[in-house]
């Protein structure tokens, strides 16, 4: 992209957000009628358009389940709309605070007041919830906003455009591809949220330095699990499954590789491969596997398996090449070693490799050794197991017993650690998030502190140390 259109996008970049500002100006307290009333709209408007998303996003996809989107990005939306209408009353209510007793009898509170314009950069593999979803809670907090949809996903980027032009006066929508982004990172926000990589991250971040911008960075990482001792090992691979199938695995808290114990592996393979089969390619569960969003992201996802097969790598799998299209099916990948792709870098797709342990331990230390993922599972039902493991290890969640789904805890807040992010939102944590605690002190007229305070300097210093220091 040349200079000339460089400055052409952030010309008329900016020209959308000072719309969104100026508009933000004449009305910078919504009220709680006026913030309900646009998220009952925006809810009304996604049910009206949930099939139109499903069709949308499997052509974007060459294939996507009814399944996946439902249950990942459509209806997870509207839950959580549906559980900020309860909750927003109290999240609006100004806090009382204790002023302490050196400047008693005044009196504190905390409101919590709408940052401004709030910008959103949504990736491909979820446009529907990762867009709209930030876009709740930056609603519910009386912002306005200024969204900037993925390039991979021009289908789905059409309905969530109709879906937002029911709020024309709070939200814009703009589409491009990386010098969109760059451009539109660049916008002196009063927040900004991106969600992606963490190399894309690092630029966003910079950027938004430039403006001093307030930033919410939700990145990714390599996301572990933990297969211990004691698991049910039919319902750990069920929940293994399920995090790593879903939209085939192109999820930034998807379990990435897993601990499994030393003599368990060939077990837990053999598991693994006889449930995807019952679970996606027979009876009424054959209903088609989701594809890979294009091809570039298909021939890596081919490279990685190639490069730990070149180094020595076993793979297991129900198919080794792609029927149809940009389809890939689960592999699982054994005898691994550190100079291979697949542990290097997050691998985002359905394969996964597997780590033989002989002490709990190994796992930790491991995982301690590397950078901080987004999420961690824990496959056990002891008690001290689980604990040993949450209390010795950081990542930005943990799921017991699961995978993915405490994504979806509503009143939790959701955000990484470290190299898989900064800052949280859904619920209450989102809601502050796009909010400005301002502290407001009122003190009565009647109260002649400051006089007293400058005219008996002396008395005051020893009255006050006498309070204070003893």
């Amino acid at each position: 992209m040349n200079a000339i259109v460089d400055v052409e996008v952030g010309q008329l970049l900016q020209q959308k957000l000072d719309k969104l500002k100026a508009g933000y100006n004449t009305d910078p307290y919504p009220s709680l009628d006026s913030r309900k009333q646009k998220l009952t709209l925006l809810k009304q408007t996604i049910l009206n358009n949930q099939q139109d998303l499903v069709e949308a996003l499997s052509a974007d996809f060459g294939y996507r389940s009814e399944f996946d989107t439902a249950m990942t990005d459509v209806l997870p939306t509207v839950a959580q709309i549906n559980y900020t209408l309860k909750r927003l009353n109290k999240w609006c209510k100004p806090s009382r605070r204790h002023a302490g007793l050196l400047l008693a009898p005044s009196k504190v509170t905390v409101e919590y007041q709408p940052v401004g314009v709030v910008g959103i950069i949504s990736p491909w593999n979820f446009p529907v919830i990762l867009s709209l979803s930030p876009l709740v809670t930056a609603l519910a907090a009386g912002n306005r906003v200024m969204m900037k949809l993925s390039e991979f996903t021009p289908m789905a980027n059409k309905v969530i455009s109709e879906i937002c032009r029911a709020l024309p006066e709070d939200v814009e929508v703009v589409e491009g591809e990386a010098e969109v982004a760059q451009a539109f990172s660049k916008l002196p926000f009063d927040h900004l949220l991106f969600t992606g990589s963490t190399n894309v991250g690092r630029a966003v971040a910079r950027a938004a330095a430039e403006n001093l911008t307030p930033i919410t960075l939700e990145l990714g990482g390599k996301s572990p699990v933990i297969v211990a001792d004691d698991a049910n090992l039919n319902k750990a691979v069920d929940a293994i499954l399920f995090g790593k199938c879903i939209n085939a695995g192109q999820i930034c808290v998807a379990p990435d590789y897993a601990f499994v114990p030393e003599g368990r592996i060939n077990e837990f393979v053999a598991l693994f491969l006889q449930r995807f089969e019952a679970l996606y390619l027979k009876g009424q569960n054959d209903q088609g596997f989701t594809h890979i969003i294009n091809q570039r992201q298909y021939d890596r996802l081919k490279a990685v398996l190639e490069d730990a097969k070149a180094k020595g790598a076993e793979i297991h799998t129900v198919s080794e090449t792609s029927v149809e299209g940009r389809l890939l099916y689960p592999h699982l990948v054994t005898n691994v070693s550190e100079e291979m792709t697949i542990m290097q870098e997050e691998i985002f797709g359905p394969l996964m490799p597997i780590k033989p342990y002989r002490e709990i331990q190994e796992a930790i230390d491991y995982i301690n050794q590397n950078q901080r993922p987004l999420a961690l599972y824990v496959m056990s039902e002891d008690k001290n197991v689980i604990e040993r493991i949450t209390r010795n290890t950081h990542s930005g969640g943990v799921g017991v017993n699961d995978t993915i789904l405490h994504v979806g805890a509503e009143d939790a807040p959701f955000g990484g650690i470290g190299e898989s992010g900064i800052g949280h939102y859904h619920g209450e944590e989102g809601f502050r998030t796009f909010s400005h605690a301002k502290t407001i002190l009122n003190t009565p007229t009647w109260l002649p502190r400051v006089g007293v305070l400058m005219e008996r300097r002396g008395m005051a210093i020893k009255a006050l140390q006498k309070l204070f220091m003893r």
